[in-house]
């Protein structure tokens, strides 16, 4: 992987913006359901994957199991990166496309948890 990149609202945004697409792989958020170039996609891949594990340990696969989508506004080190939910949601479409996000329960299960938010795992590999 490429050296860690630091995770900021404009680092993702810009992601974000260079692999959306009018087709190719097709993602579910919480709000919005994206089209991602999947090309694209798998040239940010090491890039995306940098990103996600600057998000709290929580979120690991391997030492937290997976954790609320409403804690990924702060940072593995406790500093918030952004404050908004669109650009924590951007992230996360990102990482499902790359197949380096999972779901933990399937959207009707969502209201069960703190919030009505998901909790998303990031894995340890792809």
């Amino acid at each position: 992987m490429s050296a860690t990149r630091v995770l900021t609202a404009e680092m993702v945004e810009q992601t974000f913006a260079a692999c959306i697409a009018d087709e190719g792989i097709e993602v579910e958020g919480i709000v919005h359901s994206v089209i991602f170039d999947k090309g694209r996609i798998a040239d940010h891949a090491d890039l995306i994957a940098s990103l996600l594990f600057e998000l709290p340990e929580q979120f690991r696969q391997s030492s937290g199991g997976g954790w609320s989508f409403l804690n990924a506004c702060d940072d593995r080190n406790g500093n918030q990166w952004t404050g908004l939910h669109q650009t924590m949601e951007q992230l996360f479409l990102l990482g499902l496309a790359a197949g380096l996000v999972e779901c933990q329960l399937p959207r009707d299960m969502w209201e069960i948890l703190p919030g009505g938010m998901p909790y998303y795992v990031v894995k340890d590999s792809p």
